[in-house]
Parts: C-alpha cells; sequence; structure tokens
C-alpha cells in the first residue's frame, strides 16, 4: 500500500498565515498558495522522463468516487494506483508488465470506461501494441495483454485514450515512424466490450512526413484534433499548426467553418490554425483543450522570429476565427535540433480554460529553468487581454517534468490534480543514474 503524506494540519496552519500576509499587503498576489500535494509512491522510475511525459492521456484519470494512477518503478515495472475521492492513502498492484522504461517514448496511458474498466496501454515506440484492461470495473488487477483489432498493431507509437460522453473510449496512435507515420483511431463500446477501427490514417504524410497530435473532447461530444507537420526524424523540422473536428466520433472531419474534409486530411487540404515555418522551435505534442462551447484552445511554444526568444503561446478559436496570446515572460534562449528525446530547458505547456462572466480564463501549467524547473502556472483571467501572472506550485525542482493532470476530474468538477515526478532527462534518449524518486499528485485550486 503507498500512503500519502499527511500534510493537511500544517497546509491549514501555513496556508492561514499566509491568507494574513496577503491581506495585509494590497497586490500580494496569491493563487501560488492555493494547493496542496501528496505521494502515491516513493520508487518511481526517474533517471529518464519517461513517466512525466506531456503526451500521457493519461497518467491520472478519476471514474465517479475513484482516481487512478500509473507509473513505471525503479525495476521498470508498470505499477497502478487508486484512491477514493475522500481518502488520501493510494492502494498501489505491480503488475506482471515491463514497458523498457529506457526509452522515454514508452510511456504508459491509462483511460476508464464509462462501466468502470481500467485500459491501459504502455511501453510503445515503434513496436508491436501492448494493451490490456482490468479484469472487473475498480479493479488493479489486469487481463492478459491482448490485440485490439490485429491489424496495423506492429508499429505503435503514441498510445492515447479520450473517453467520450457516452463511456466508450478513443484509442489515437500512430502508425509508423517519425518523419513518415499514419494516425490511426479505434473506438471501444461498453455494450459489445470489443474495438472497431475508425480511421486508419486519418492524418497521413504520403511517405514524406508525419503529424505529431493532440486530442481534446468537448462536454458537447465533438473531437478536436490539432497537429504540426514534422519532415524528418529531426524535431526542427517541425511546422505549422493544423486542425479538424468531429461531431460523430470520429467518422467524419470538418474545418472550424464548418466545411467538410475529404480523407485523408494531407499537407495540402489541412485548415492551417497557424503557419509556422519550419527551424522555429516549434515543439511538437503539446496541449489542447476544448469547452462546453465547442471552441478549442491549443497551447505550444516556438520562436516568432529568428532574432526573438521561444516563448509559451495559445492558439485559440473564436466566432470571429484563430487568434493567438504569446505570453512573452521567457528571457533565456535555446535551440531545438536532432532527434530522439531532447532534454530542453523548458517542458511542454499544458492548458484548461474555464468560463466567467463571459470572459475565458486561462492557465497554462510548465517548468521552466530559468524559474528554477518548479512546477510553475501562468493566469489569465481574460484570453483577450495579455495580463498574466506567473506563480510557481512548488517550492522545488521538478527535473526535466512536463505536465500531465486528471483530465475526467477538470471536466467534471473543474478540479486540477497534476502528476508530478522529479525526473532527470538525458539529451538523445540517454539514461541519468540516478535513485527512484517519489511520484505525487498536486492538486491547485484555479484563484478566482
Amino acid at each position: 500500500m503507498c500512503r500519502l503524506i499527511n500534510h493537511q494540519i500544517l497546509f491549514k496552519l501555513i496556508f492561514g498565515f499566509k491568507l494574513i500576509v496577503c491581506l495585509f499587503f494590497v497586490g500580494f498576489n496569491c493563487a501560488a498558495q492555493n494547493y496542496q500535494s501528496g505521494v502515491i509512491a516513493k520508487d518511481g522510475w526517474s533517471k529518464n522522463s519517461v513517466n512525466a511525459v506531456i503526451f500521457r492521456k493519461n497518467s491520472i484519470v478519476s471514474y465517479k468516487k475513484l482516481q487512478f494512477s500509473a507509473f513505471y518503478d525503479d525495476n521498470q515495472f508498470v505499477v497502478l494506483a487508486k484512491r477514493s475521492a475522500k481518502d488520501k492513502t493510494w492502494i498501489c498492484q505491480k503488475t506482471a508488465y515491463k514497458g523498457d522504461a529506457t526509452d522515454a517514448h514508452k510511456s504508459i496511458s491509462i483511460a476508464v470506461d464509462g462501466s468502470g474498466y481500467l485500459h491501459i496501454s504502455w511501453g510503445q515506440h515503434n513496436n508491436q501494441l501492448n494493451y490490456a484492461k482490468s479484469i472487473a470495473p475498480g479493479s488493479l488487477q489486469l487481463s492478459e495483454k491482448s490485440a485490439m483489432l490485429n491489424d496495423k498493431e506492429g508499429k505503435v507509437s503514441y498510445p492515447e485514450f479520450y473517453k467520450l460522453a457516452n463511456g466508450d473510449l478513443m484509442f489515437f496512435y500512430r502508425d509508423g515512424g517519425s518523419g513518415n507515420g499514419n494516425l490511426m483511431i479505434n473506438r471501444y463500446s461498453i455494450k459489445s466490450k470489443t474495438w472497431v477501427r475508425v480511421q486508419d490514417g486519418l492524418i497521413n504524410g504520403e511517405g514524406k512526413r508525419n503529424a505529431y497530435w493532440q486530442v481534446a473532447t468537448d462536454q458537447l461530444g465533438g473531437l478536436h484534433i490539432s497537429w504540426v507537420w514534422r519532415e524528418s526524424p529531426d524535431v526542427a523540422s517541425n511546422h505549422d499548426l493544423a486542425y479538424a473536428k468531429s461531431i460523430d466520433g470520429g467518422l467524419t472531419w470538418i474545418k472550424s467553418n464548418g466545411e467538410k474534409y475529404v480523407l485523408p486530411i494531407t499537407e495540402s487540404n489541412a485548415e492551417y490554425a497557424l503557419k509556422i515555418p519550419q527551424n522555429s522551435e516549434l515543439i511538437n505534442q503539446t496541449s489542447m483543450f476544448a469547452d462546453d462551447h465547442g471552441y478549442a484552445f491549443i497551447a505550444g511554444y516556438w520562436r516568432n522570429k529568428p532574432a526573438e526568444l521561444p516563448q509559451y503561446h495559445i492558439v485559440y478559436m473564436d466566432k470571429l476565427g484563430w487568434k493567438v496570446n504569446s505570453l512573452n515572460f521567457r528571457k533565456t534562449d535555446f535551440t531545438l535540433k536532432g532527434g530522439g528525446t531532447k532534454k530542453i530547458p523548458i517542458s511542454r505547456p499544458q492548458i484548461i480554460t474555464w468560463r466567467k462572466q463571459n470572459k475565458y480564463g486561462v492557465a497554462v501549467v510548465f517548468r521552466d529553468e530559468e524559474r528554477g524547473s518548479k512546477v510553475s502556472v501562468a493566469t489569465n483571467q481574460d484570453i483577450l487581454s495579455n495580463k498574466w501572472s506567473i506563480n510557481d506550485l512548488t517550492s522545488y525542482s521538478v527535473g526535466d517534468w512536463e505536465p500531465s493532470y486528471d483530465t475526467e476530474l477538470w471536466k467534471n468538477k473543474q478540479i486540477l490534480n497534476l502528476f508530478v515526478q522529479n525526473v532527470t532527462q538525458v539529451d538523445g534518449e540517454g539514461k541519468a543514474e540516478i535513485k527512484p524518486t517519489e511520484v505525487k499528485v498536486l492538486k491547485w485550486v484555479v484563484p478566482n
């Protein structure tokens, strides 16, 4: 059993004191104090960033009164964990499965379907599909590994689960390699308990390039996908930001103006939310959020001009079309080049939004060396403005961590639970010889 460190009493004392200080000093921003953290386990694999990459969908996920998580332990075994919503104690189950944690691409993604079954895929980077589900609703015990369809499951990368409003699951993955791969989509029915192929190569690189995507589901039942193109295994060849939407579970796809796509989507027929040239330090696989009105918000980083620094940006949709909000608070430069998992001084950003009094508030969670590599958040109560408040949510470094969070908990209750672990990434898929570190969940309350 894994036990959370109980900070409740200490937190109340500290928070009470800081609240008095905040009230005393007019203008002091207290947003960074609205958080709590607790430990899931102490033996998380930390020799690279595989437990803490941004494309985990999901690292933490809630279903009714239960919350689940997954990670690699120091011996590279897949470990599952769960707790009840009212409990601070996590129950951990070491599985029989390993996932070659030395490759930071081979992260673990989990989801819970509408019947309460846990689904998991792990250890994927251009190899045979690793997939299993729990033997019963709410259980941490997994079945034997199985195929989904036994078709185009031999070169799987970036497995991601997304839950639909009716409880079915969508499974997105890349078939093929970097610079030459196609996007596949499967759907799991909770009624038949089977998988079907929805799209076979939705986004086609035509043998010349591949798409690095991010997906969001909205509460209206829509699927939103945005992506950057990559021309080769070199990250510097990333370019452009494209978009598509489906309102029928991925069967047909439209542009933001309602125009229907002729599939597959290629470089020539894609809608571009923003054109960004190669060699712009444009990062791939960042984050996306879709609200209950069906509007999409995309967060990433790139360099606007050769003489400017790489900055975080939000590309978002409203009734008038696509807009860009540039955060412009970073002060240090860097360059993205080469293949493999890179050691980068900033993380890819995670974005969430909320509506209040007809305004869109937004939070961007990130990690930046110039802030001590802590868990940090930039908040803005009106996305139309550029009034950003930057705060650190931890006092300690999280190394080369990237943010992932419980998407279902945020969607249903607007509570943000982040998966946090101090990890080290050696450039170009290296492995650091360091001890295991604590796997944590950090709860942050969005300031009003």
